[in-house]
């Protein structure tokens, strides 16, 4: 990459940090990444704060430190870790780009107010992921593994005994058993951690390919007796299942769950919502004492019954029900590093001689551009230039 290239594109970051947020979707290294590529960064103030990153160490990576007006009036292109609300959406510049995972899977009222204020919408939820160019920008990957890790230190620290087997002048305590549903990036963080902490950890997940996934990590996987041969979705995420497939799965899950102290459950699937894998059957089935981790509760709903963004629920009969989609916000400063390297890639793959350019007949552009697709001319003939 040129050093001395003159900068024509200005990246815009804003201060997201408050209530249970606290990544920044610009780092310090990544400024100095794409300064290389001949792209500025502006950044509200205090914006890295939460998860670690002072003004100075912006400034010192080369970044100006401004108000939020000002990052408005400089940029031409804005990341983001939550997309912008309507009242932000309406103040950017028209013709600017919007990067972030944007929820276009489920709000198109949101994509259409994109393109009425003639903003460029780049959906990285829409990011093919089975692409090889495409693997540094998998936010979905990144916050993912972050996530998973995060969940078993969550339970570890709801649940009231030891993980491990631990041998005492009182006695032998038995190690945790937990079981985790999702055997996805985030699952499998969750398992390795689990068995780092010294649990027994069983796992289950539709896909075919999880079992040997799972016990590659020297986890056990769940055996339902049931064959949902057809497990992945398009671009690589958990898909739907169907009603009778659901009904079998949540039956033989919720009988299974029973046997385990801790029950983690990882299968978000993005802008959707996300699949039940543990009814109030199951959860009524578990034992006194027992923690559920339910990493996909949102406002759409959970993979477990009952469940409630970041709500610790205590069910009738003693079982910790933890809502916790916000766990990668809780790992900052990693998740910021992995986060601003995801969304900088795809900004740098719009860039082209130092202007931002979709080509729509190029499946990844196709698939990420959700709103002001401009499609590409047609071609002209040898006949119509004469």
């Amino acid at each position: 990459m040129a050093e001395d290239t003159q900068s024509t594109i200005t990246y815009g970051i804003f201060n997201e940090a408050g209530g249970h947020e606290s990544r920044v979707a610009l780092t310090p290294d990544i400024v100095k990444r794409l300064k290389r590529s001949a792209i500025d960064c502006v950044i509200e103030r205090n914006a890295g704060h939460a998860a670690g990153f002072s003004d100075d160490d912006y400034i010192k990576a080369g970044a100006k430190v401004v108000t939020k007006d000002e990052v408005i009036a400089q940029s031409q292109a804005f990341g983001f870790v939550e997309r912008p609300d309507d009242d932000l959406v309406a103040r950017l510049p028209k013709g600017s780009w919007v990067i972030g995972m944007l929820g276009s899977f489920t709000d198109q009222e949101y994509v259409d107010c994109l393109d009425k204020a003639g903003l460029v919408g780049v959906g990285i939820e829409k990011l093919p992921r089975q692409l090889s160019s495409a693997q540094s920008m998998d936010e979905m990957t990144s916050q993912n593994s972050v996530m998973g890790y995060k969940a078993v230190l969550k339970a570890a620290d709801a649940y009231g005994s030891f993980f491990p087997m631990m041998t005492t002048a009182a006695g032998t305590i038995r190690p945790a058993k937990v079981l985790i549903l999702g055997a996805g990036i985030a699952g499998l963080q969750a398992i390795g951690t689990a068995r780092r902490l010294g649990a027994v950890v069983t796992a289950y997940d539709v896909r075919p390919a999880a079992k040997g996934e799972v016990e590659s990590l020297g986890a056990k996987f769940l055996e339902l007796g049931l064959d949902f041969s057809k497990g992945q979705g398009e671009g690589g995420y958990a898909r739907q299942l169907t009603a009778e497939e659901q009904a079998a799965q949540q039956a033989a899950v919720d009988k299974k769950a029973a046997e385990f102290d801790v029950v983690i459950t990882t299968a978000k699937v993005p802008g959707r919502k996300p699949p039940m894998l543990l009814t109030q059957a199951g959860v009524d089935g578990l034992h006194r004492g027992a923690v559920i981790v339910d990493c996909a509760a949102s406002d759409l709903g959970g993979n477990v019954a009952g469940s409630k963004p970041n709500q610790t629920i205590v069910t009738d009969n003693g079982v910790q029900l933890i809502g916790a989609p916000d766990l990668a916000s809780g790992v900052a400063t990693t998740a910021s590093n992995l986060l601003a390297r995801n969304v900088a890639d795809v900004l740098a793959h719009f860039v082209n001689d130092g202007r931002l350019v979709m080509d729509l007949t190029e499946e990844l552009d196709n698939a990420l551009i959700v709103a002001g697709r401009v499609e590409a001319p047609e071609p002209v003939t040898e006949e119509e230039e004469k």
